[in-house]
Formats: C-alpha cells, structure tokens, sequence
C-alpha cells in the first residue's frame, strides 16, 4: 500500500463504522435467540413472494372502527419484511388496513432499502400514499415508522410536499428527528475530512440524517409540527443510533413524548429491537391508533 493510498482507505474505513452503527444493528444483543429465529423464518416463508397475510391487500376497505389504513415505514438500511413481520400482522389482526413498501433503494445494496437522499424517498412515500388513498377511497392515513421512517421522513413530507392534508396521525419509533449523532460517530464524521462526502456519495440517506446535515437543518428550520396532525414519539433510554435519545422528542401541539423505561423500567431494548420485537411500544402504538379504547402500558404488555 503506499502513502497515497492511505487516507483514502482510512475515509472508507470510517464511512463504513458510521453507516454500521447507525443502521441495522446486526450484533444488537437485546434481540432474543428465539425472535432472531422467528424473523429468518418470516422471511424464509415470504421469500420471493409478495408480502401477504393480510397486509398490502389492495382489496381492503377500512372500517368505521379503524378508518384510516396505516402506512408502515422501515428505517435506514432494512426493509419492509424484516421490520414489520411482527407488527403488520397484528395490526391486521386488529382489524386494520395496512401497507407497507421498500424506498430508499441503492442499486449495489439490493435488500437494504432506506440508503436513497430522504427527499426523493420523501417522494416515494408521497406517492405510495396516493395510492393507499385512492385503492381505500379515505382521505388521511395514519404513519407509523420507525427511525428515519418515524420521523424526518414523514415530516419532511408532511411538511414539503404536502403531504400535511394526508395524514392523521404520526407515530414514529426510536425516530431521529432532530438529527442521529450514533453515540458520538455522528459528530466524528462531519470532523473528519472527507468522510461526509463519501457518505454523500454512498450512503446519502445516512448523510442527511447526520447532526448538522443541510437535510436536517432544512428540516428544522419548521416547527416539529403541522397543524391537524397528532405525534406520538416513543423513545427507549438505551437508543444507541438515535442519540441522545431525548433529541428524538418533539415539541408542539398533539403532541405525547413516550419513554418505554417510564412504563416499564424493566424494558432494555435498544433503537432496532425497539421497532422490531418491543410488546410495550406496540401497545403504545395500538393506544395511538386507537386513543377511543386505550389500554394501561406496563412491564405485563410485554407477555401480554
């Protein structure tokens, strides 16, 4: 290797330990043997089929006890399937209309969506919206995402493109929405030379999600809210991507900040098992949904 060579890898290299700890968490060790099983074989079933039981039934007419179909939205480098293999199918189970979609595609990373600049994503949501709106024949849905799918996403939007008049309600999981600085790698990145324009160039979905990114600066130049939309924003003290956690908490009107440690304080879920396997912040979901016929969250929701 010579000497020319050196930052360049050393700006690769760095890229690459900030798109780890801000993503998937493969390692997470909050995630249970039995649940890491449970989601191969999710996706071993549906592998190479369309996503069913239920979800992404474009026959489906809402009731009047649930009258807004739910818009589910994966975050940074996971997709639909994966995300939502537990969620979708109770929510249906529920005796909702729901649907989910991959955006955010990079063409090298085939099944690890969510990696797109977040304003064309934004556009991707736009128009899947429309097309839930339309096969439902409503006029709001609500969201629920998790991560950069709970929060920038839908506001930027809401926000930016009109999708304010469309939505209801948004609930977003272990969202970053003022910006993730992944327990410091974050802050380093926008430090170190270079290293955010290879990230602008690989991975700009991550970019923009970068403390101090022009994304994110856009962004919050609005108030965290639009009139005529409810939020709830549901947190877990031991996030490590979206961090500090409390920057994930909104201010404004309708609005309901949720930490799953002030409901159960037995709860240890990090920012991926949060959004895959938490009982209690799906309860808090579902009392989002549905505030009418909301039920006590405790440390019982989990094995309830």
């Amino acid at each position: 290797m010579t000497l020319r060579k050196r930052p360049v890898r050393a700006l690769a290299c760095a890229a690459s330990a900030l798109a780890l700890a801000m993503t998937a968490g493969a390692a997470s060790a909050s995630a249970a043997p039995a649940d890491a099983k449970a989601a191969k074989a999710a996706k071993a079933a549906t592998a190479g089929k369309a996503v069913t039981s239920g979800w992404n039934n474009w026959s489906c007419k809402p009731s009047a006890a649930h009258p807004n179909p739910v818009v589910l939205l994966h975050g940074t480098w996971a997709n639909q399937l994966d995300t939502w293999f537990l969620t979708a199918p109770s929510l249906v189970k529920e005796g909702y209309c729901v649907y989910s979609l991959d955006y955010g595609k990079l063409p090298f990373v085939p099944t690890l969506n969510g990696q797109g600049s977040l304003v064309k994503s934004a556009g991707e949501v736009s128009a899947f919206v429309d097309k839930v709106l339309k096969s439902t024949g409503t006029k709001k849905v609500d969201i629920v995402g998790h991560s950069q799918g709970g929060g920038p996403l839908p506001r930027y939007y809401m926000e930016f493109m009109n999708g304010a008049s469309k939505v209801d309600k948004l609930i977003g999981i272990a969202p970053d929405n003022h910006g993730a600085t992944a327990s410091g790698l974050g802050t380093l990145a926008r430090k170190v030379p270079g290293v955010s324009k290879v990230l602008d160039l690989t991975v700009p979905g991550l970019q923009d999600q970068i403390v101090g990114s022009e994304f994110m600066k856009k962004l919050n130049s609005k108030p965290d809210t639009v009139p005529g939309v409810t939020y709830t924003v549901i947190s877990t003290k031991y996030d490590e991507i979206a961090t500090p956690y409390k920057s994930q908490q909104l201010s404004g009107p309708n609005v309901r900040n949720v930490v799953v440690q002030d409901l159960c304080k037995l709860d240890f879920s990090e920012h991926i098992a949060l959004g895959l396997i938490d009982r209690i912040a799906f309860n808090e979901v579902k009392n989002a949904l549905d505030p009418a016929h909301a039920t006590p969250t405790t440390c019982k929701s989990a094995i309830s």
